[in-house]
């Protein structure tokens, strides 16, 4: 593997990790609205089943910190990425602040025109 070939292979599993971050939060938020909706529908107390919800909402609270980490590791590993050298490096279509050193994005082709 050549370097580039390297280099994209970790962003294309530091963008996997953060997709599966985003979609375990989703879950997680889903099951506690079912466990609520359950609640409802069998006209049980808040009072019931109140410790798995808090344990559901706790691992929620965990996944925040494991995303906000994943954005610190993508953050560290754009400023490694121009220390080494590497040059330019993909800018995606997603809009982040905060990604360039100016405050100003670079010009970006529409990549679904290719």
């Amino acid at each position: 593997m050549d370097r580039t070939e390297v280099v994209a292979s970790v962003a294309s599993d530091l963008h996997a990790s953060e997709r599966a971050i985003d979609a375990a939060i989703t879950s997680t938020t889903t099951l506690v609205q079912s466990m609520i909706g359950a609640r409802a529908l069998l006209s049980l107390s808040p009072v019931a089943a109140s410790g798995s919800q808090t344990k559901a909402m706790e691992a929620i609270a965990a996944l925040a910190s494991a995303r906000e980490a994943i954005v610190a590791c993508h953050a560290e590993l754009q400023r490694d990425h121009r220390r080494m050298g590497f040059g330019a490096y993909a800018v995606g279509i997603l809009d982040k602040p905060g990604d360039w050193d100016n405050g100003r994005p670079p010009a970006v082709t529409d990549q679904r025109a290719a």
